[in-house]
């Protein structure tokens, strides 16, 4: 007889979920993945784009039973700029860039979509919202309590293993640490996918081409008087922007770092974008259909992110800024160490596997998170010991190239 397998329950059905039911599948785990959505998303709303660094494609492409699918689905990003705009001029002036930038941009849902298609759907319990959980005295089982949407029954499942896949705002990190709080940034980031297939020729997409070359292989960072926007074309005539505006913290209504917005708000935005933005920038995020208001938390690094058999991983374990462009990249190498880590150190040594994914993963997060944001303190004028250029481009990031695996 073979060992007996682990059970995995993983809350979350975002990409950072979906990537630990890849790793720990491939660790030999059995996997159960809750989600409160009440099926799998098809072009969120909310997702937006993403650029994803040489290892984590990599880690994605070993994953999935047709690596070159990846390929297809994202635009290289060769090039990392950062220009200074004039606002009274409305001109742009280069202040950095980077030839030599081996990132791929991706739509959220697209590479979603990839990494759910290449797992069994049987792995899958869907419009199930996490409730609670219980840990036994000696650490070994987890029980989790989950609410059925449709039919508002409790369920409970048990494991040995509980991944808090649950995002920026997670309830399960706040069960340990209760008096932990988000850091808000200052700031807020609008931002918006402008789809042109079919208007190729368009005023408006002939004019930001015009003055945007390289779309299609370069990451543009617009910096203004303590604003920035960043800028990039995705998979299938999609170009991706985001506008970083400060102003006092809002107040979050929902379980949620997305704002509802009024069109009035939408009115006022377009119109701030006339007088900072050049014209045909301004025009774009115009013509834009349904932008939304992201408000940018993060984190200072956590001490630890597992306790027994309860781990955090992704959002949940880092909460980042987005200017390191690390987000997505950090969930994945995430789940690609927690899988090697426990397939190392088999079922019955999980403490140890839980150990050395700590031990692993966390000096590197917690470089990042704090580099990401001095970068967008930089950018967004609230910092000035960065601005001339020196410090502003991605490859200044730490564990820039490669990060530590197992």
């Amino acid at each position: 007889m073979g060992k007996k397998k682990g059970k995995a329950i993983i809350v979350g059905g975002s990409i950072a979920g979906l990537s630990c039911a890849h790793s720990l599948t491939l660790a030999g785990w059995d996997v159960l993945v809750l989600e409160k959505s009440s099926e799998p998303p098809v072009g969120s709303p909310t997702g937006a784009g993403l650029g994803l660094d040489p290892q984590a494609r990599q880690i994605i492409k070993s994953w999935l039973p047709r690596p070159h699918l990846l390929d297809e689905i994202t635009l290289p990003l060769t090039i990392d700029q950062n220009q200074t705009t004039d606002s009274e001029k409305k001109e742009t002036k280069i202040l950095t860039r980077d030839e030599d930038f081996d990132f791929r941009a991706a739509y959220w849902s697209d590479v979603h979509s990839l990494l759910y298609k290449a797992l069994p759907q049987t792995l899958f319990l869907w419009g199930h919202k996490f409730l609670s959980f219980t840990m036994s005295q000696d650490e070994s089982i987890v029980k989790v309590k989950t609410l059925v949407i449709e039919t508002q029954e409790t369920v409970e499942i048990e494991g040995d293993l509980l991944v808090a896949a649950d995002g920026c705002l997670s309830s399960i990190r706040k069960s340990f640490l209760p008096d932990f709080k988000l850091r808000y940034s200052g700031y807020c980031a609008w931002r918006g996918v402008f789809d042109f297939s079919g208007n190729e020729n368009s005023e408006t997409v002939t004019g930001i081409k015009k003055v945007y070359p390289d779309l299609g292989k370069c990451l543009y960072f617009d910096l203004g008087e303590q604003t920035h926007t960043v800028f990039y074309e995705l998979f299938n005539k999609k170009l991706n922007w985001i506008w970083y505006v400060n102003q006092p913290e809002p107040d979050l209504k929902s379980n949620s770092v997305t704002l509802k917005v009024s069109q009035e708000m939408i009115n006022k935005m377009h119109q701030e974008a006339e007088t900072i933005w050049i014209p045909e920038l301004a025009r774009l995020m115009r013509e834009t259909k349904d932008p939304f208001l992201n408000v940018i938390y993060d984190c200072d690094p956590l001490e630890r992110i597992f306790w027994g058999n309860i781990v955090l991983v992704g959002d949940a374990a880092h909460p980042t800024t987005p200017h390191g462009l690390r987000s997505t990249n950090m969930s994945i190498l995430d789940a690609e160490v927690l899988g090697k880590c426990l397939e190392k150190c088999k079922p019955d040594n999980l403490s140890l596997g839980l150990k050395e994914y700590q031990r692993i993963r966390l000096p590197v997060v917690s470089e990042q998170v704090l580099y990401a944001r001095r970068l967008g303190r930089i950018k967004q004028g609230l910092d000035h010991d960065g601005i001339g250029g020196g410090g502003l481009e991605q490859r200044t990031m730490p564990f820039f190239t490669c990060a530590p695996l197992v």
